[in-house]
């Protein structure tokens, strides 16, 4: 069986369509089947040991558990989603990789108490927002008839609402990042510059030099306005966006990491 290395550290592609969900190694944890820029969305998070993690839109957990080894199961993921069935695929994949310390957290809405009861305690929050998924068609062609102008600005509303409230999670020196499955950019930029707009409190960090720093290997234009912005014909990935920003302490004089990959 042949494999060559990712861009992304620790993570392989293999040549063919081995049933690698089928081998035994699956089955011990040894690994995780996922697309390399969701791999590079949960490194762009950086979540390090002892942190409060927050991926406040989880589904099945993939992001999650790569959140998780990263902090080698020391400090906290909560996992969260409003549906109760995606997070309940989340558990055997828990168990099956040993990360003790994911919290599967359904809410029922983003007003949800339980989730206010987190607020401006999170070190990083993930939002991977529900979108058009254009950045699978590659994979699922039938997706530009599935999708209207209506639908998308149903999305960009609930991307909006998303936004808002995992900004109010992130402690003073924490990390928020956006990010979509997504080739439009009334997903992706849009909604980037929105939020600064709405949060001038939040500062832009340079995603490729995060990633570079974490062993990550991208060439330049897998970079736009200082955010990812992978694309499959280029990089061998799903198309990705995601954008990375902190929210200064008080009385820090931190500024803006301006782009220059892209």
């Amino acid at each position: 069986m042949l494999f060559r290395s990712e861009p992304v550290p620790g993570a392989i592609q293999l040549a063919g369509h081995p049933a690698l969900e089928r081998s035994a190694a699956f089955a011990d944890g040894a690994f995780e089947v996922q697309d390399a820029g969701s791999q590079l969305l949960a490194l762009l998070v950086g979540a390090r040991r002892g942190q409060k993690v927050i991926d406040l839109c989880a589904g099945a957990g993939g992001k999650t558990l790569a959140l998780a080894a990263a902090m080698n199961s020391l400090g906290q993921v909560f996992a969260c989603d409003v549906s109760i069935s995606r997070l309940q695929r989340l558990r055997p994949r828990l168990t099956r990789s040993g990360a003790t310390n994911v919290q599967p957290f359904a809410i029922d809405s983003l007003a949800d108490p339980k989730l206010e009861r987190l607020a401006g305690r999170a070190d990083a929050v993930l939002v991977d927002a529900p979108c058009t998924g254009t950045g699978t068609l590659r994979r699922n062609p039938d997706l530009k008839w599935r999708f209207g102008p209506d639908d998308l600005l149903r999305l960009r509303d609930e991307q909006q609402a998303i936004l808002r409230a995992a900004a109010r999670l992130v402690t003073p020196g924490g990390v928020l990042v956006y990010a979509t499955c997504s080739l439009l950019a009334e997903e992706n930029e849009h909604q980037a510059e929105w939020f600064e707009r709405l949060h001038p409190e939040f500062v832009r960090e340079d995603a490729a030099g995060v990633l570079t720093a974490a062993g990550a290997r991208l060439p330049a234009d897998a970079f736009r306005g200082g955010a990812l912005a992978c694309l499959p014909h280029r990089h061998g990935t799903d198309a990705f966006f995601g954008v990375r920003w902190r929210r200064p302490k008080p009385g820090s004089k931190q500024g803006a990491v301006a782009g220059t990959s892209g």
